[in-house]
């Protein structure tokens, strides 16, 4: 490896404001869903490559090529998901003309795409200064050993962001491979000690840290933010999408095919159901490990079983306390269950499968404490819709968010929208702290919680500290291109915007609970003579597992004995298999350029739910609303008035 890599800028510019470099770039835009198909676990796919910000910049390739090999953006750069083909494959890009890559961006980048940059030897560089500088064509020099930057051209050297000290050593010792292999002997030999804070320390930590200080490998290491820990995991689950390369990265440090994998666990539920024959190929990649080391249901969900942030919770295999890594970004989720849920990438997963532990950077910690009453049809997702709309540009700013219900209203699956769409909120995680809430869910599955009751302590200190009043909280919906750009359904309802599907579920909105919501809207409409969806548009559901698939084909006495699946398909709805294709552009119900609709998804960036596609989030009774309708609007715009009473709630 050369001391000093130069190149020239290729910036990547905001097409809506001229001048100004881009902001907020997601891992689809820099490699797009439809291109991160792997068929080996040897070779990265060319159409990672190929597919590489074709949608930003169409001879992005071409560019790189010719020197153009500072990739140069604004804050927020490579936000959401955990696939490691996007560092993977702009960093292939520049190996196939014998260049090197460096990724200069502003403040806050995500947080698994920097962790999968260190990891597979990608070079980013956070320098808001030097953002700011660049011009198109700047010749830059990166020198390798000092991470100093320096614009030759404008004749201007820049100090960026440092790294901790855990991850410069990721940075120079060649990787995680390299880091696997020294760690491995002790690793393997090594026993779990997971030991609690006791309370006079406790008392001074919030949630998060309490678990990972349990957690810690190293039981002298200090537990402040910014410090770089190994943490033992409690499961280490992945998708079909996010398993061949931790299973290629686990044979990588062991130096088997053989050895087993520690607290790993494999949900089908990406690309299953594409009709392609490179996606079964790639499922098959996880089928044939299983099989190999003997992973069995439940850690080993095969096709249709459900979404992992369902399916792995309702098998119990999520609970209070634990700590859990997951190759999806949507782990986050597991906060709801008072966990630690992060997301990471496929490298970090298998390193975790190798020794147990994973690197954790303690990200600084922030409290939103939840007042006032629910109002009439608004749930979690409004909630977190609201909550995010008044983030801003800035979202949480990395950090990790203690949620606090302070009057005990917001049931499990209204914490899991919130949790789970922390993701989108840019945090390293949320968790709602165990309660009787969370007991009851738990005892009513008779799954047992091992570890102790964790709450946030009375002198814990929170960088930031706000509250959100529930009762300002109305049914939302939020606009393309940001879940963020989220307003009042009153307001949308104004504009008439039509649609050509309406679709409820994803890992954000798909349980048992979610979907009732939007039974019960139908159910009133139909007393106001609105029996059927609106024709013209599409109205699809996709429950969260194969679990809520069946339990909602159950008569339900809140709907007056009808199953929640009868009240669907009475108004037009087609119920499918549980998966996550449509919410990222797979399969036969993803958009098609010029499209619109309105989902309980949770993402609707550029290209998200299928190139050139619009996509408009809501919860999954604003959802079923709108398909009524036949444009976006809640419940309230077709006279439906709420009545705990009468819906047995």
């Amino acid at each position: 490896m050369p001391t000093t890599v130069r190149g020239r800028a290729l910036i990547v510019w905001d097409p809506k404001q001229p001048g100004r470099k881009r902001d907020a770039i997601d891992t689809d835009q820099i490699t797009p869903a439809e291109d991160c198909v792997s068929e080996s676990l040897d070779t990265l796919d060319e159409r990672w490559k190929a597919g590489a910000f074709r949608h930003v910049i169409p001879d992005f390739r071409q560019r790189v090529h010719a020197g153009e090999t500072f990739l140069v953006a604004g804050d927020r750069f490579a936000i959401g998901s955990s696939r490691e083909m996007s560092p993977a494959g702009l960093k292939g890009i520049a190996d196939e003309a014998g260049l090197e890559m460096v990724v200069v961006c502003g403040a806050n980048m995500g947080d698994i795409f920097r962790r999968n940059a260190l990891n597979l030897g990608l070079h980013v560089v956070q320098c808001p200064d030097a953002v700011a500088d660049a011009r198109d064509g700047d010749a830059f020099e990166f020198d390798v050993e000092t991470r100093a930057l320096r614009n030759v051209t404008q004749a201007k050297a820049y100090s960026p962001v440092a790294l901790t000290a855990k991850e410069d050593e990721i940075r120079r010792g060649g990787g995680i491979f390299a880091i696997g292999r020294r760690e491995l002997p002790a690793a393997r030999a090594g026993k779990r000690d997971i030991v609690f804070p006791p309370p006079d320390l406790a008392r001074r930590m919030t949630s998060t840290e309490q678990i990972v200080w349990a957690h810690r490998v190293d039981k002298h290491a200090a537990v402040t933010p910014g410090a770089t820990l190994q943490v033992y995991a409690d499961l280490l689950p992945a998708s079909d999408g996010t398993a061949p390369f931790a299973i290629h990265t686990l044979r990588q440090i062991t130096g088997s095919n053989d050895v087993a994998p520690l607290q790993a666990a494999i949900a089908n539920d990406h690309f299953v159901f594409t009709g392609r024959n490179a996606d079964d190929k790639q499922t098959a990649i996880s089928a044939a490990f299983a099989e190999h080391v003997g992973m069995k249901a439940p850690r080993y969900a095969a096709p249709g079983s459900g979404i992992f942030h369902f399916y792995f919770p309702e098998q119990g295999l999520i609970v209070p306390g634990g700590f859990y890594p997951g190759a999806d970004s949507h782990s986050r989720a597991y906060g709801a269950y008072g966990a630690v849920g992060i997301g990471i990438g496929s490298t970090t997963l298998g390193f975790g499968w190798a020794t147990g532990y994973v690197y954790f950077t303690l990200a600084r910690q922030r409290r939103v404490t939840f007042t006032g009453r629910l109002q009439p049809w608004a749930g979690g997702k409004d909630i977190v819709l609201r909550l995010l709309a008044r983030w801003g540009a800035k979202q949480s700013e990395g950090m990790s968010v203690e949620f606090v219900d302070r009057d005990k209203q917001l049931p499990l699956p209204f914490r899991n929208t919130i949790a789970n769409m922390m993701a989108e909120g840019e945090a390293l995680n949320g968790i709602f702290a165990r309660d009787e809430i969370t007991e009851a869910w738990y005892a009513e599955r008779g799954i047992d919680m091992p570890y102790p009751r964790v709450a946030p302590g009375e002198e814990a200190v929170y960088e930031r500290d706000e509250t959100l009043d529930l009762t300002e909280v109305a049914p939302m919906i939020a606009k393309p291109f940001s879940p963020g750009n989220a307003f009042p359904a009153e307001e949308v309802a104004r504009e008439r915007i039509t649609f050509d599907k309406a679709m409820i579920g994803s890992c954000t909105n798909g349980g048992y609970t979610d979907l009732l919501a939007a039974a019960l809207v139908i159910r009133a409409a139909r007393a106001k003579g609105i029996d059927r969806a609106a024709t013209g548009a599409e109205f699809v559901v996709f429950p969260g597992s194969n679990t809520v698939k069946q339990s909602i084909e159950r008569p339900d006495s809140r709907l007056s004995g009808a199953s929640i699946a009868d009240v669907f398909r009475a108004a037009g709805a087609e119920i499918r298999v549980s998966w996550c294709g449509p919410c990222f552009g797979q399969g036969p119900d993803s958009l098609t350029s010029g499209q619109r609709a309105i989902t309980s998804f949770n993402r609707n960036w550029q290209n998200r739910m299928g190139v050139g596609g619009e996509g408009y989030l809501a919860s999954p009774a604003v959802v079923a609303s709108s398909a009524l309708a036949g444009y976006m609007a809640p419940p309230s715009e077709l006279g439906l008035t709420w009545d705990p009473e009468a819906y047995g709630l």
